[in-house]
């Protein structure tokens, strides 16, 4: 029963006394020994301090209900905060950020943190530090990253909703790649207090990933308080988002793209995906129609790169450890990034105001923007590895200090190309602080000696749209459930 109800419905029944918290977490502690051999999806645990606060009067709109946290901004004071980097395999939080605050008072109940690639950089879930996690829906494929841990967590029903941010699609992808809904909040609508003002100059976001739309709806509610100190807090919703999941959304005018906007090469399952979902908005009585905002989607990739590098190279400055302790992919990305000048970085950033007002224009015609979450289906574990041959060349231009060399010979451009060829279409959203969404609107069938996999459309919004998207998200779930797709080990 636990795994096939979602949070709203599980603490409904802790508030009548049909089920105990203590009840609840031990029965999401024994799924979460069961699986993790097979999925690895927690690594961090602290059965211990969740079974102490199980046994205390919980109150608020989640009270008893287990929860997981990112193991990436969203501390838990006294436990591990490693970000899945080595180096940080011994820190600890000093305090409880504001999001885990804000869970607790929620009566969540948090016994872990769950994996995350180093520095939450990658689209897969395979550090060195804690090993890959795994697809529940196939266990041979990743679960997504950054957030790939909670994803896997939620679609294989250790817990109804976990912890999750999204700085370039680290909610999104996952949630594409394992059947469930991930909505992105625009830029400030969730604190990153008390360690940071904004993350990733504002490109990034906490949320959650869930299995249904009211649980992401309800956790925005307890979540999207401003914190002394942020620096920026969009104005508060009309009402609550809790109460959007109630409301019709309207007729709404949708424009849809299947086109990488790199030029890359989508898979069919994606661009079916989307025709799938077009139908079903125009069954359901909006206006669908084939469009894209003005934006050169080349030069959003190259400025999303270039936030990525100077990130890079600023986290594992200030970490205090040696390039080399981090894994062989982050050292080549921070010696890019300490070769990138201070003008070529704010040169970059500069660029995304344009394409923020392109969207705001692209948003005067269209409500909101669907596209393919990804452009490719989750990638077996390993797969995407960087060969030996390119790490051992990489780890000699590095001592030789040829960083800004290996700019000049076209290696940023072949990066872009590389490494955002399978997620394509997520970072916009980010660069231009809106909120997004993907929804689990498709399964494509099985291949080749393969399984069948879940396929998430996106929708982007404009700015401070969270209640539109969840109207809409909330429409879809009802027309076209996708609870049932959850997969179970």
């Amino acid at each position: 029963m636990y795994e096939d109800l979602d949070a709203t419905a599980l603490a409904a029944l802790v508030a009548t006394g049909q089920v105990s918290p203590a009840e609840l977490l031990e029965d999401a502690i024994g799924k979460a020994d069961a699986s993790a051999a097979t999925l690895n999806a927690v690594p961090i645990r602290f059965d211990d301090a969740a079974r102490a606060q199980a046994g205390t009067p919980l109150t608020g709109p989640f009270a008893g209900v287990p929860f997981l946290l990112k193991d990436i901004g969203q501390e838990y004071a006294g436990q591990p905060a490693t970000a899945g980097a080595a180096p940080y395999r011994n820190r600890r939080a000093g305090v409880h950020s504001a999001y885990t605050r804000r869970c607790l008072a929620a009566g969540l109940v948090i016994f872990g943190r769950t994996a995350t690639p180093e520095l939450g950089l990658k689209a897969v879930t395979e550090s060195k530090l804690w090993g890959p996690t795994r697809n529940p829906w196939d266990t041979t494929r990743t679960a997504g990253g950054s957030s790939g841990g909670s994803a896997a967590a939620v679609a294989a029903g250790l817990v109804a909703m976990a912890g999750a941010n999204d700085g370039g699609g680290s909610i999104r992808i996952p949630a594409s790649f394992c059947g469930l809904f991930g909505l992105k909040p625009g830029t400030g609508r969730i604190s990153w207090g008390p360690a940071a003002g904004q993350v990733w100059e504002g490109a990034s976001s906490n949320g959650v990933l869930s299995r249904s739309v009211r649980d992401t709806a309800r956790m925005l509610d307890v979540l999207c308080q401003p914190e002394p100190g942020d620096p920026f807090s969009p104005a508060p919703p009309p009402r609550p988002y809790a109460a959007e999941t109630e409301i019709p959304p309207g007729r709404l005018r949708i424009g849809f793209s299947t086109a990488s906007p790199l030029g890359t090469p989508v898979h069919r399952s994606c661009v079916e995906a989307v025709h799938t979902a077009a139908r079903l908005l125009e069954d359901l009585g909006h206006e669908v129609a084939e469009a894209v905002p003005e934006i050169d989607g080349a030069a959003v990739a190259a400025c999303y790169i270039k936030l990525y590098l100077g990130q890079v190279a600023a986290e594992i400055a200030a970490s205090g450890a040696r390039p080399s302790a981090f894994e062989p992919e982050t050292a080549l990305l921070a010696t890019l990034g300490r070769s990138l000048s201070a003008g070529d970085y704010v040169g970059a950033h500069l660029q995304w105001n344009g394409f923020a007002r392109a969207l705001a224009r692209f948003h005067q015609t269209y409500d909101l923007w669907l596209t393919p979450t990804v452009a490719a289906p989750p990638a077996r574990i390993g797969e995407l590895d960087t060969p030996p041959a390119q790490l051992r060349l990489a780890a000699a231009m590095r001592t030789l200090g040829a960083g800004r060399l290996m700019l000049k010979t076209g290696l940023l451009d072949r990066m872009v190309q590389e490494s955002l060829a399978r997620t394509p279409f997520t970072q916009l959203a980010n660069l231009t602080h809106t909120p997004s969404m993907s929804v689990p609107l498709h399964t494509a069938p099985a291949e080749a000696g393969g399984k069948a996999l879940p396929v998430g459309v996106q929708f982007v919004g404009a700015a401070d749209s969270e209640g539109v998207l969840i109207r809409l998200a909330a429409q879809l779930e009802q027309a076209a459930p996708w609870a049932t797709l959850q997969t179970k080990l």
